[in-house]
């Protein structure tokens, strides 16, 4: 399946997808990052949709149908949200049913939203960890595919917990991503072809 990504930071994790084989056919971004970069450099095509309000005005359903279009035109089989900055519309998982697929730094359902490393700090658990997931409109909610754990320990700072999370994450998405793509295709290969009338 070829996979569509979408990335607002860094790039590592689209450093990791790249790495393990995965056949992305798009690099989707919503601001100027690091991503893009990586995406060139490999010969991906890169795709900008900028988010250009963080107020109340913006507006995510036309954001969204842009995302999926260039998503759609490049051929993307598969999402991959790996970091993306903003919340999409429930058009994305209409457009691309069961076939979105993220990564949060928890063991999910716990500490769900964007300051998950930095709760489970707060709250002083023991363990978190990274969870892969089916994504759907409700955030941080959709069937969980794969988790790992990883331990808090004692002098933990919210970047070095984070980057020992983001560790696994680098191992974990790449694997879940190549079982779910090829568990997917298995299906599809053995679905029966509909009969004549």
């Amino acid at each position: 399946m070829r996979v569509g990504v979408l990335a607002s930071g860094t790039g590592t994790i689209l450093e990791a997808l790249l790495g393990a084989g995965i056949d992305v056919a798009v690099v989707v971004v919503d601001r100027a990052c690091r991503a893009t970069e990586i995406a060139t450099a490999a010969g991906v095509a890169a795709a900008t949709v900028e988010r250009t309000s963080f107020g109340k005005d913006f507006d995510r359903v036309a954001h969204t149908k842009e995302v999926v279009r260039v998503l759609q035109s490049h051929g993307a089989d598969l999402v991959a949200i790996a970091g993306y900055g903003t919340i999409l519309d429930a058009i994305m998982y209409d457009a691309f049913p069961d076939r979105v697929l993220n990564t949060h730094p928890s063991l999910l359902p716990a500490f769900k939203g964007w300051h998950a490393v930095e709760e489970a700090l707060t709250y002083g658990v023991k363990v978190t960890g990274c969870t892969v997931h089916i994504a759907t409109a409700d955030v941080d909610a959709g069937p969980i595919l794969a988790q790992e754990a990883v331990a808090v320990l004692p002098d933990d700072t919210v970047e070095a917990l984070h980057e020992r999370i983001k560790t696994v994450e680098r191992r974990l998405y790449p694997d879940t991503i190549l079982r779910y793509s090829e568990a997917a295709e298995r299906r599809r290969s053995t679905k029966p072809e509909p009969r004549e009338t």
